[in-house]
């Protein structure tokens, strides 16, 4: 920390208890100081390909490491992205379809709940019994809207508006399209990376059409604190995450043309009324990478390592580890279920900048810290496994938020 800076701030004092071990355990009071929360994610990079020496985002590593706190020991939850998107807003761990991205864009077909919130079944969209942190903002008078980049490009392909594939039908939406006569932009729109098209309590509420939306909206949400939601879930396109390299559109892909989205969006967040007023954003990576032998793109073997911390577990609905799995030519082999370290940034007005955390975080970790930032109800799913330290939390986390002087 920087201790000069320490006279200048009142430390805030318990934002959160730990929770019980079910879901469903009360989230803590809404006692802390932030009110608008803008997460940011990005793709397929481990914590020393992105803050190592060698990294190809000077920005996020450098920079905004420099004017925030770096998460140094962050981790995904699963491979490959969908169910780390799914965590982040759930709390609900994989299912095989899941776990591999729901290629057909399948209802979840439920037999039942574990005692700590799992839905137990096969599927990818879940029923409207399952939860999520939009609903849980939405019983307390809070707001929320999710943005995503290239979203309704190609009308063909998805909507405008909470663009997803038809139910029970291929996901169109699993590669880039190009740009053409057709789509002058191209479309490289994800719904795997979109988290909200996977609750029927969403896409079959007219909120839907209104919270997932287009990001190039976000610029006109930003200009008050008013129109800003409270919690903003930012998800660029495939090129831009660093998903593709090179993209469909000619741009380099990879950690360079996510370092180049973030010069472009984190200058118009920062400089934002709500994010002066109360903001804090978030940074991070749905996974890691594999470990890849020297040969492996000869033989096209892949391997996860599947590291993970903070007591994961892995759910009702996977079956037990090592797990070698083969999709046409390629044989991937997961050791273990979680996601990798990948790291996050957070950046706020009420952190010391320049600090680094070694407190372990995963994705329930970042759930749980937005549960009880907002003061919901309860936590969802793995987000209330017991032990579970928030980003704040006093008891288990070694950062320290502040007060506002004048607050």
């Amino acid at each position: 920390m920087q201790k000069a800076l320490a006279h200048l701030v009142t430390i805030l004092v318990v934002l959160a208890t730990l929770p019980a071990a079910a879901s469903g355990a009360p989230a803590g009071a809404a006692s802390g100081p932030i009110g608008h929360v803008f997460v940011i994610v990005l793709e397929n990079e481990g914590y020393q390909a992105t803050f190592g020496p060698q990294t190809q985002a000077p920005y996020l590593a450098r920079t905004l490491t420099s004017k925030g706190v770096l998460l140094a020991r962050y981790f995904g939850t699963g491979h490959y992205s969908l169910d780390n998107y799914l965590a982040m807003i759930s709390g609900q761990a994989a299912t095989p379809e899941t776990r591999d991205d729901c290629g057909i864009f399948a209802d979840f077909v439920s037999t039942g709940t574990t005692a700590d919130g799992q839905a137990i079944g096969r599927g990818c969209v879940y029923p409207p019994a399952v939860k999520t942190l939009p609903d849980e903002l939405a019983a307390i008078g809070k707001t929320w809207r999710g943005y995503m980049e290239d979203m309704g490009n190609d009308p063909e392909r998805e909507a405008a508006t909470c663009g997803h594939p038809p139910l029970n039908a291929p996901d169109q939406t699993e590669a880039a399209e190009a740009p053409s006569a057709r789509v002058p932009r191209g479309d490289q729109y994800a719904a795997r990376h979109n988290p909200f098209v996977y609750f029927h309590s969403l896409i079959d509420s007219p909120v839907c059409a209104t919270g997932v939306v287009n990001l190039e909206r976000l610029p006109r949400d930003l200009a008050s604190a008013r129109t800003t939601p409270n919690f903003v879930f930012i998800s660029p396109n495939l090129c831009h995450d660093g998903h593709d390299a090179p993209c469909k559109n000619g741009e380099p892909g990879g950690l360079k043309s996510a370092d180049a989205f973030l010069r472009k969006w984190v200058p118009l967040i920062v400089a934002s009324p709500a994010y002066r007023r109360d903001g804090l954003v978030v940074i991070t990576f749905d996974e890691g990478d594999p470990d890849e032998s020297p040969d492996s793109a000869r033989n096209h073997l892949v391997r996860y390592a599947g590291e993970k911390c903070c007591d994961q577990r892995p759910g009702p609905n996977l079956a037990p580890f090592p797990q070698t799995v083969t999709d046409g030519e390629w044989t991937v082999t997961f050791q273990d279920f979680g996601g990798e370290r990948v790291g996050a940034v957070l950046l706020s007005p009420l952190l010391t900048a320049g600090t680094v955390s070694d407190t372990p975080f995963n994705h329930y970790a970042l759930l749980k810290t937005l549960e009880d930032l907002f003061g919901t109800d309860h936590h969802l799913g793995y987000a209330g496994q017991a032990g579970l330290a928030g980003f704040f939390d006093q008891a288990g986390s070694d950062i320290t938020l502040a007060r506002h002087a004048q607050h």
